[in-house]
């Protein structure tokens, strides 16, 4: 059977990949709109309710008015934009979240896709507040580097121009220093942490791969890193995208630093734990354009279908 697939936002970052993704499968037949009718509200509409499937690579405004022209109720919505993560009646695309998730990603029309800082940080922190090992009302920081493909075709071409890297653009830059991320609300809504967690998220001078690093005070929680190594060790058990990496990982201490773009080019996510006898440092990495993005909206679309989860990841 041949699922009809369309991307509103098709030109986009996420848009190009999913169509990558895409490419080579026999049983997705994509959709495609003419140059000259992106913009035509008509012809989207109608590409969007002749899809059994429809991706919004959008901004958060065009997502929802995208989302009220679907009439059809066989449509299945993925939204790649901030718009509905928390909203009722989506359900949060990311399968690895909870058990049930996939039941409830399976069972949904409305899907949204999950953000790239915030799926690193939630699939770090969820399984611990789940345990007990770390309180909701504990007080988190956060950061995370990613590559300048996450800011859109407007960073890219800043970071790609003809003539090589301004200096501004050579060294890491830190950002959303007003601490009003838009990747904050699921990153509560979705690890059950009541305070907000002080989030600083960096652009490097690389196209991809996100890592992002949460710091815990072992004595302030009173349990080891053993303790947390176990509970993610416990948690993805049997899951295909996620890795939970040695306690310590041997192989990254003989390096002496962290690739940042180890998952590149995958649909993975790998976990680590670093941590002497009172602190830890929790590490999370993904290509940001992979289990960031494209990947894991394709990933929620096959579990949808009820198909392989990893067909074409």
């Amino acid at each position: 059977m041949t699922t009809l697939v369309f991307v509103d936002g098709q030109e986009g970052t996420t848009g190009l990949r999913i169509h990558e993704l895409l490419a080579q499968r026999a049983d997705i037949e994509v959709l495609r709109i003419a140059p000259d009718q992106r913009k035509d509200a008509a012809e989207r509409a109608r590409l969007l309710n002749a899809a059994d499937v429809a991706f919004l690579c959008l901004p958060d405004a065009a997502s929802r008015e995208a989302a009220a022209m679907v009439s059809n109720p066989r449509t299945c919505l993925i939204d790649a934009s901030t718009a509905h993560r928390t909203a009722p009646g989506w359900a949060f695309g990311l399968p690895e979240l909870a058990p049930g998730q996939r039941d409830a990603i399976r069972a949904s029309k409305r899907i949204a896709n999950p953000g790239c800082h915030a799926s690193a940080f939630i699939l770090l922190l969820r399984p611990l507040v789940e345990a007990g090992l770390l309180p909701a009302e504990h007080a988190v920081a956060a950061t995370s580097i990613t590559g300048y493909s996450g800011g859109g075709k407007s960073m890219i071409a800043d970071y790609e121009a003809a003539g090589g890297l301004p200096a501004a653009l050579r060294a890491p830059r830190p950002y959303a220093l007003g601490l009003q991320h838009k990747h904050v609300p699921e990153m509560m809504a979705h690890t059950g942490l009541t305070r907000a967690p002080v989030f600083m998220p960096i652009v490097g001078p690389f196209y991809k791969g996100l890592a992002v690093t949460v710091p815990l005070d072992l004595q302030a929680l009173g349990c080891s890193a053993a303790t947390l190594h176990a509970a993610f060790d416990a948690r993805y058990a049997g899951e295909r995208f996620v890795r939970v990496m040695p306690l310590r990982d041997p192989a990254t201490l003989a390096a002496g630093f962290f690739d940042v773009q180890g998952c590149n080019d995958s649909n993975r996510v790998d976990i680590f734990v670093f941590a002497n006898d009172e602190q830890a440092l929790l590490m999370a990495r993904l290509d940001n354009l992979g289990k960031g993005a494209s990947g894991a909206a394709v990933q929620s679309m096959n579990v949808h279908l009820g198909l392989d989860e990893a067909l074409g990841l």
